[in-house]
């Protein structure tokens, strides 16, 4: 029996198969991002999107089978980056409070920062036309978020920590406090400058106060 030859550094790097290059998709959606953001749903195009990623129009269909199919993983795609940041948010130490704090003041960045409101401006635009676009979207953003907060609830109120009748109820009551009087106006174009460190701040403690009142979990004995 002979030695191979061939070095470790010889070895021809692994192929993907066709579509499942992550290296490929994820240069797809950058360019797909910037077109969306730039023009619309719209009037965006697979052209444009091309021009954008770099890619050949086949490369493209090869990975996404249209516009409404592209703009959804662009979706899930940044929602699995916010996640990961509301995630981070409700480990930081400290009690419940100071969890749901964090937490507060991570969806009031998240919501008013601009990709984020231009996506939804996007889809609002598209809502009646489109309805199946904006239930995917929604699907694949806001309702996993909404329901990663409140499986962590339901482990909160397990622990004996608060008192959660309807963990998807109070996520979506919390994320509301947190934004109230904020998001709207920044979805609406009423404002565009950033919210003040000192606003998120406020914003969230009033959050949590009336959240904790109504949810906090009553003492033993």
């Amino acid at each position: 029996m002979t030695d191979d030859p061939r070095r470790p550094d010889d070895t021809p790097p692994r192929r993907h198969a066709a579509g499942e290059d992550p290296q490929k998709r994820g240069q797809i959606l950058a360019g797909a991002w910037q077109e969306f953001m730039a023009k619309g749903f719209d009037a965006a195009t697979m052209n444009g999107i091309c021009r954008a990623a770099g890619v050949s129009k086949g490369t493209l269909y090869v990975y996404f089978r249209n516009k409404e199919d592209l703009f959804v993983a662009l979706v899930e795609h940044r929602r699995v980056q916010i996640s990961e940041q509301l995630r981070a948010a409700l480990a930081v130490p400290g009690g419940i409070e100071a969890r749901l704090t964090a937490y507060a003041a991570a969806i009031i960045r998240m919501l008013t920062s601009a990709e984020v409101l231009r996506s939804q401006r996007i889809v609002v635009a598209m809502a009646e036309r489109m309805p199946d676009l904006a239930r995917r979207f929604y699907d694949a953003g806001a309702r996993q978020v909404l329901n990663g907060l409140g499986r962590w609830l339901t482990e909160a109120e397990e622990a004996g920590l608060l008192r959660i009748p309807d963990a998807e109820r109070a996520a979506h009551q919390f994320v509301e406090l947190a934004t109230a009087g904020v998001w709207r106006q920044y979805l609406f174009g009423l404002r565009s400058d950033p919210p003040r460190q000192g606003e998120i701040d406020a914003l969230a403690a009033d959050a949590v106060r009336i959240f904790m009142a109504a949810h906090r979990s009553p003492p033993a004995g």
